[in-house]
């Protein structure tokens, strides 16, 4: 309410006050020179007999349309120059980001006057310096804040889509750092009219026979012991206005901004990029090949080291393995959504088009979905950019696809923002979104995390419908060995960035033969578990991502491990029975038991 009032009190005394007091604020009387306040001049008269407490009212507009005007070339610049980095290559993104820290770096007072003396003494010249030297702090603000949300799922997923540059910035970056970038602009107007109001003072500001609150100081300064009153007045309507300007910036950052998540930030170019022959599937049975998959982060940190694998059409394969291991990072390579920091090479990848024929559902939803957005916007976005479709029947396909995977009332849903979802129906959107399209594959990346077992049972079943009704082949990521047993036909164990053993689902708990396989299985409780007894564990831990490894990576933490494992790596070789394939010097054979 505070600022609402402000906010009316300065339009009406801008836009009145001078159709109002202009011509008394004018008037030069020679008989009332220098008068102190009294019923006739509420704060005296100046050196020309004009009322000075009319020509404060006046110069209201002035300095209003000055200092906003110099905010708005700041703001713009700034935001502008701010969210290039986020969305250019990496040398010219380094490249701007080091320009802006070097503005940055220099005083803004004398880059205001340095940049005043080259556009001129006037009113005109000082907006452009002012504005301009806002420009820096301004940028170096939405970089830093960008660089975060960068790094979201959500603007992976748009730029998976196939976002242009430009919407990507004004519906993905800058309306999630909207509410501290408002803050900067009132508070930055405020900067302004104070810096105005210094320029002014000093002359090199606005010039006769116009005036603002800083030159009304200047002229009143020499008769401040006199009259105290005219010499504040200018210098109170300053403060004053700076504190509704704050008001109205902390009322707008609530109403309409969203602080920036909390996402690692994000530096150079969008994503990183596969080096392979990266084609679209196209045999009747394979659906995605991937030969020698290499990703790493620098000299000597390879996270995944030459990981071949295929999935066929309509089969669901399940990645686990523990935390680390590589699966999400293997997936990422498979939609073209690595981080920019990341190096990978391949001799062959073959996957379904990304963005319409591949569909991701990330592992948290919260930070999946634009908070700024509304769902529905968010899912019509594909049919917008892929199908062409107007608008309109892009929201009735997000509706109906919100109805498809089971949100109740989804024509009202549809209007609400991620934040008003509970988390399976947060999950449930997500995998609407991925329907947008015409998915042949869909990469779940722990979807099921942090639900309840209802909610859980809810979405596994939602994921089995969906591959049933639209025949895609599912690559489920999971540590959870119980839901990778219900939902998919085989198994792709990993362990320190390589696949360790290939096997059939029905042969998860029964017929492993790599000791790595066994031991997770062992690890997962079932209900005939004795409940007096600990739980089953993997002693040591698993290799760290740049570590060297001799012989085979689960040789430190392995019962059957012998002299060969720790000098030599083990080759993938089929299994005995056909069924899959292990990387062990020392495989386990046995006949099928129930690993416990």
């Amino acid at each position: 309410m505070a600022a609402a009032v402000a906010v009316v009190f300065l339009v009406l005394v801008a836009v009145f006050g001078p159709m109002l007091l202009g011509a008394r604020a004018d008037a030069v009387d020679t008989d009332a020179i220098n008068q102190n306040p009294g019923a006739g001049h509420l704060l005296g008269t100046d050196a020309l007999g004009r009322d000075i407490a009319a020509r404060v009212v006046v110069a209201t507009r002035l300095s209003l349309e000055l200092a906003l005007g110099a905010a708005a070339i700041g703001v713009t610049g700034g935001a502008l120059l701010g969210v290039a980095p986020a969305l250019s290559g990496r040398r010219l993104g380094r490249l701007l980001t080091a320009a802006v820290g070097i503005l940055v770096a220099f005083p803004s007072l004398l880059f205001v006057l340095f940049l005043a003396t080259i556009f001129g003494v006037g009113a005109r010249g000082a907006m452009l310096a002012i504005g301009l030297a806002l420009v820096p702090p301004m940028a170096r603000l939405v970089q830093n804040l960008t660089a975060s949300v960068a790094g979201s799922d959500y603007v992976a997923a748009a730029r998976v889509l196939g976002v242009g540059r430009w919407r990507m910035m004004t519906r993905h970056l800058l309306p999630n750092v909207a509410e501290p970038c408002l803050l900067f602009a009132t508070g930055a107007t405020a900067g302004s009219l104070v810096a105005f109001a210094g320029l002014s003072f000093l002359g090199l500001g606005v010039q006769q026979p116009d005036y603002d609150w800083g030159r009304l100081l200047n002229e009143q300064l020499n008769r401040v012991y006199v009259n105290p009153l005219a010499a504040l007045a200018p210098g109170a309507a300053i403060v004053a206005t700076g504190l509704m300007l704050a008001l109205v910036g902390e009322a707008l950052a609530h109403a309409g901004g969203r602080r920036a998540g909390g996402a690692a930030p994000r530096s150079g170019r969008p994503s990183g990029t596969v080096t392979a022959s990266r084609s679209i599937a196209t045999d009747v049975e394979t659906l995605v090949e991937v030969r020698d998959l290499t990703v790493g982060f620098g000299a000597g940190r390879a996270a995944v080291r030459g990981v071949s694998f295929r999935i066929a059409r309509g089969e669901a394969v399940g990645l686990v393995g523990e935390s680390g291991s590589g699966k999400s990072l293997t997936a990422l390579a498979l939609a073209d959504l690595l981080p920019a920091t990341a190096t990978a090479t391949a001799d062959t990848m073959v996957v379904p088009k990304a963005g319409t024929e591949t569909a991701v559902v990330f592992q948290d939803p919260m930070t999946s979905l634009n908070p700024a957005l509304r769902v529905g916007r968010q899912l019509a976005e594909v049919a917008e950019v892929h199908r062409r479709a107007p608008r309109r029947q892009a929201w009735r396909s997000a509706v109906e696809r919100l109805t498809a995977v089971g949100i109740p009332g989804a024509e009202r849903r549809a209007r609400q923002r991620p934040h008003e979802y509970s988390g399976g129906m947060r999950q449930r959107a997500m995998i609407g979104m991925g329907l947008m399209g015409t998915p042949r594959l869909i990469i779940a990346d722990e979807p099921t995390t942090a639900l309840d077992v209802t909610v859980q049972r809810q979405v596994l079943d939602l994921l089995a419908g969906v591959r049933r009704d639209s025949g895609a082949a599912l690559l489920m990521i999971s540590h959870d060995l119980g839901v990778v047993a219900q939902v998919c036909d085989r198994v792709l164990v990993m362990y320190a960035g390589v696949i360790v053993e290939e096997l059939p689902v029905a042969d998860l708990f029964t017929g492993a033969r790599h000791p790595y396989t066994r031991a997770l299985a062992r690890a997962v409780p079932t209900m005939s578990t004795d409940l007096e007894a600990e739980l089953a564990t993997i002693p040591g831990r698993p290799p760290q991502p740049g570590e060297r490894i001799v012989g085979c990576p689960f040789a430190p933490r392995c019962a059957r491990a012998a002299d060969r494992c720790r000098s030599e790596a083990p080759p993938t070789e089929r299994r005995d029975d056909g069924e899959g394939s292990v990387a062990c010097w020392f495989p386990v054979i046995a006949r099928k038991e129930t690993i416990g």
